[in-house]
């Protein structure tokens, strides 16, 4: 017991034992290359979310080292991603200019919120929270997030003058009306950087697309400056310090957490889902365990400690994990020596960030947002569910045309809507004995005739309160109150006391009537369910049946014989063979009455 709380608060000596020297290289060439990833990847997500360049480098650092050591996924990475920087922007610039200070301060105090609401979730053990976010939702929010990350784009792609913090329909109709403003230098430089990253995407996919395409931009840059004799307009990306990531302090006062207090929740679901998914797809690959409750402590407290050096909003990054496994990374050292790695390299190069031209940043951010369109899953939404088809669709223009943290909860809230919508109407569906099987199987043909005083029916889905209308109305229509139903519960996973209550008063109606209710392989969750409210004292255990045949047999043994002397429909094996003047043109001969059903 001591031992496994020990691990539990300290996660590494879950997996300390698999290190040897031969991983510890390993993990340590995967950190290098993350690292180095990590470097355009961070500056393009810091101007996604409105931050000066440097803190999304920051947000890849700290937070990544605290996720790894206090995570339970060997292969997870944490730091800025694109979800979590646009979710971020679209918070906070109506609260703030983006990149001042003020602005700066907002993005700290929200991470730290963010993270402390991680940590308690994980606490209080509510991993499985994100299950709530389909995924649909997350395929349209993330396809409109990437048409806003696009438009927010314009200004620094085209080179015209776009008002900061316009909306998606604004930025367009002002994009329309600038079209003559375009500056061809600009456009030179995005285009150039765009093109040479698909090319490298499409032909060298083994070499990091992000640094190429910017190093090409840049270079394209300042060779337009250098030959041309009047200012070009082009513009560049501020120096970063070369330091290690400084303190900070989020803001506490009652007015900024009053602020903040309505994104909180949106920012922490899509963060949780975004990491917890990752970590899944990698558990997945290399065949490990996941604890989702261990994964969202350490979430929260990446973001905890972060928000105290510079960070703003981390999570787990679909692009750095992947690249972490590929690159041979064994255990979580490769991600936490990532975090190191990369505090080293800004302390080389943030000087050099001076002559990273904005519009090569455009350039690499559009093509950032293509990927992110998952273009065959949408396809395969679009071709196999409705359903889903409206979550996707919904979800994505709530994202372009409202705020994107109304968007997330708005998917969540349509897609419990439409589950509740089809489990609330669950399948019922008679069942009669097929006599053209060999074994007499039952069947839902409905070119079969049905027994008038016994009816059997298979219910598909839970009797829960929300259910249970749509379930009588089923019933009703399938058999009055004078016959014996029979029910194959095997399909019933979860009944509530609405549930209960509704079997007690049909069992009691139909004795009533003169018919009956019966069981056949209910399940134990809701046989206990039955059981501690008392309830088979009305529904009768003797009513309970392990096999379809032996409630019909049973059902037989107390029927009046009289009551089936005129029938010749001869429905079940109890029924009696046929005569030769009562064969019907839709019926082989019965098999003999003492072979078994």
């Amino acid at each position: 017991m001591f031992n496994r709380s020990l691990r539990t608060l300290f996660p590494p000596l879950q997996w300390w034992h698999r290190v040897t020297p031969n991983t510890l290289k390993a993990d340590l060439i995967a950190g290098l290359t993350g690292a180095i990833v990590v470097l355009p990847q961070g500056v393009a997500f810091a101007a996604i979310a409105g931050m000066p360049p440097v803190y999304g480098l920051y947000a890849g650092m700290i937070p990544a080292i605290v996720a790894a050591l206090f995570g339970s996924s060997w292969h997870l990475v944490s730091g800025p991603t694109t979800a979590a920087s646009i979710v971020l922007f679209s918070l906070l610039s109506i609260h703030a200019e983006p990149g001042s200070a003020a602005y700066v301060q907002l993005a700290l105090t929200m991470t730290f919120l963010v993270g402390l609401t991680q940590f308690a979730l994980g606490l209080i053990r509510l991993g499985s929270l994100v299950n709530f976010i389909s995924h649909s939702v997350v395929i349209g929010f993330t396809s409109g997030a990437a048409i806003l990350i696009s438009i927010n784009q314009i200004h620094y792609f085209f080179g015209i003058d776009i008002p900061k913090g316009s909306d998606f329909i604004h930025t367009l109709l002002i994009f329309y009306q600038q079209l003559g403003s375009i500056n061809p230098q600009i456009v030179l430089v995005s285009c150039t950087t765009l093109l040479i990253g698909i090319a490298c995407r499409l032909w060298l996919p083994r070499i990091p697309y992000m640094i190429v395409a910017l190093s090409m931009g840049s270079l394209t840059a300042l060779t337009i400056d250098a030959t041309m004799t009047t200012p070009s307009g082009i513009t560049w990306v501020e120096a970063m310090s070369s330091s290690l990531p400084p303190l900070s302090m989020p803001d506490f006062s009652l007015a900024t957490l009053r602020t903040l207090a309505p994104g909180v929740i949106a920012v922490t679901l899509l963060a949780l889902t975004e990491a917890i998914s990752i970590a899944r797809a990698m558990s997945l690959r290399s065949g490990q365990t996941l604890n989702a409750d261990q994964e969202f402590i350490a979430q929260g407290l990446s973001n905890l400690v972060g928000s105290f050096f510079s960070s703003y909003v981390a999570t787990g990054s679909f692009n750095r994990s992947g690249l972490n496994y590929e690159a041979g990374a064994k255990t979580p050292i490769a991600a936490a020596s990532s975090g190191l790695i990369l505090i080293g390299l800004v302390m080389l190069v943030g000087p050099l960030a001076s002559v990273l031209p904005h519009a090569a940043m455009a350039g690499v951010l559009f093509l950032v947002a293509w990927g992110l369109i998952d273009w065959h899953h949408i396809h395969q939404t679009l071709r196999t569910s409705r359903s889903e088809t409206i979550i996707l669709t919904a979800t994505f223009l709530a994202t372009l045309f409202f705020n994107l943290e109304i968007a997330i909860l708005f998917g969540v809230m349509l897609s419990l809507g439409i589950y509740l919508a089809r489990t609330s109407n669950p399948n019922v569906v008679s069942r009669v004995p097929d006599p053209d099987h060999p074994r007499r199987r039952f069947t839902s043909s409905p070119t079969l005739p049905e027994c008038p005083k016994v009816r059997v029916v298979r219910v598909d889905g839970s009797l829960f309160f929300a259910a249970i209308g749509s379930i009588q109305k089923q019933i009703d229509a399938l058999a009055d109150l004078s016959v014996h139903l029979v029910i194959v519960a095997s399909g019933i996973n979860f009944i509530d006391l609405a549930g209960a209550e509704f079997l007690a008063m049909e069992a009691t109606k139909r004795r009533q009537a003169g018919g009956g209710l019966y069981l056949v392989r209910l399940k134990e969750t809701p046989y206990s369910l039955l059981e501690k409210g008392g309830y088979w004292q009305t529904i009768g255990k003797e009513n309970l049946f392990a096999s379809k045949q032996e409630a019909i047999q049973a059902i037989f043994s107390k029927m009046n014989p009289t009551q089936c002397s005129s029938c010749t429909l001869r429905v079940f094996r109890e029924c009696g063979p046929l005569s030769k003047t009562e064969q019907l043109p839709w019926r082989r001969p019965l098999f003999p009455t003492n072979k078994a059903a």
